[in-house]
């Protein structure tokens, strides 16, 4: 069994050298809500998960959500 490193949203946004503000806009989203997303300060759908995941060319097992 391979075990799969996960990292926050944030990391995954970090990791990929993009700033909020780049990040929302590639995603589609406002900034703030990105940032909302990154805090846990708000629910995301799993379509937007995985749009995420695209954008920052990670796969979803990668990312830790609470």
């Amino acid at each position: 069994m391979i075990l799969v490193p996960k990292i926050t949203l944030k990391a995954a946004r970090v990791n990929a050298g993009l700033t909020q503000k780049e990040a929302a806009e590639k995603i589609g989203i406002s900034y703030q809500t990105l940032s909302e997303y990154e805090k846990d300060e708000s629910r995301i759908k799993l379509a937007m998960i995985k749009k995420m995941c695209n954008v920052y060319g990670m796969p979803i097992d990668c990312i830790f959500l609470k």
